[in-house]
């Protein structure tokens, strides 16, 4: 593994500047059972020493535990991250295995308050919307949020599934950064309406789950058997049952290639969001999350990979055979609001 740090890109017009991959931090504390925390700061600082400068939490991870667990590194490297948090996603007191969608002013101010108090920052570089509520107007939401960056308390928006509708009407009210979606050789539905308004506004994409949430890697092949109770990726119906058997399935081309090119299964699918970023005539950071410092070096050296037209060609069909959709509850998604 060669030392040599990826390349930078930025984040919409006037956005930061970011390694061109960043780091889902999500896993280190939350969602993808037991975890080794010594490991996991390894890994942070490995990413940090390869280039990737773009760090991705949000307050809904682990009620906001993620961001606790992150603030010590944040703070050990404060002028060389690029931090990105989310609200939205509340959780009752009663019941913290719930999610209420809110983007309603008063919240977005207090949640905000919250994860700079956890992250242990006076600003926050770019600040999500995690989820959309419907009743309530884009353009309030957003213009909340600008409301914390003329506070000096947030530096950047961004988006995170929402349909290209909302991306415009949001970024009327204030200039959006980065809109980050699902998007990998499993999740292209993004394809047909929101890629083509991020690339009309000068917005950057940022994909998360870029390895289908590990799928892509071969790490596992059905949730139920290969992985731990308290691992959310069970409740997924792509990963569980006959959806999970024909998925597999799937991998064979992405193998193939992958061996053509002495690379594993997730670097070779990493490729391949970056190539679709050049295809597309986009600015991509994906956001592939591990919580070990041998996968960020795995990770990392993806961009470093060309798959020739016929390789690419091999893994058009991919998507268009996946069996089960992203989440057991598709309102989380933007897809079923697109008109």
């Amino acid at each position: 593994m060669t030392d040599a740090r990826i390349p930078t890109v930025r984040l919409g017009a006037r956005g930061p500047e970011v390694g061109v991959q960043g780091l889902g931090c999500m896993g280190m504390s939350f969602a993808y059972g037991p975890t080794d925390a010594g490991q996991a700061r390894a890994a942070l600082d490995r990413a940090l020493e390869l280039g990737v400068t773009l760090y991705d939490t949000a307050d809904a991870y682990g009620a906001g535990e993620n961001e606790r667990f992150l603030a010590p590194f944040f703070k050990a490297h404060r002028d060389e991250v690029v931090i990105a948090t989310k609200f939205a996603l509340s959780i009752p007191p009663d019941d913290p295995t719930r999610r209420i969608i809110r983007n309603d002013a008063p919240y977005i101010r207090q949640a905000a308050e919250a994860s700079l108090k956890r992250l242990g920052v006076e600003e926050i570089d770019l600040y999500y919307m995690h989820r959309r509520d419907v009743d309530v107007p884009i353009e309030e939401t957003v213009g909340a949020m600008a409301e914390l960056v003329r506070e000096g308390k947030v530096k950047h928006l961004g988006l995170s599934e929402v349909t290209a509708g909302e991306l415009r009407a949001a970024h009327a009210v204030h200039p959006i950064a980065a809109v980050q979606s699902e998007w990998s050789l499993f999740s292209r539905d993004i394809e047909a309406r929101v890629v083509p308004a991020v690339r009309e506004l000068g917005v950057a994409l940022v994909p998360y789950s870029p390895l289908g949430r590990g799928f892509l890697t071969g790490s596992f092949t059905r949730a139920e058997q290969d992985l731990t109770a308290d691992d959310f990726r069970r409740q997924h119906p792509r990963f569980t049952g006959a959806n999970a058997t024909a998925n597999a399935a799937l991998l064979e081309p992405l193998r193939a290639v992958a061996e053509a090119h002495g690379a594993t299964l997730g670097q070779t699918a990493l490729a391949w969001v970056h190539q679709r970023a050049t295809a597309e005539g986009l600015t991509v950071v994906p956001i592939p999350g591990t919580r070990r410092p041998d996968r960020v070096e795995e990770n990392v050296a993806a961009a470093r990979i060309t798959l020739t037209e016929a390789e690419l060609a091999r893994l058009e069909p991919i998507a268009a055979q996946v069996a089960g959709d992203r989440y057991a509850d598709m309102s989380f998604a933007s897809a079923g609001r697109e008109a």
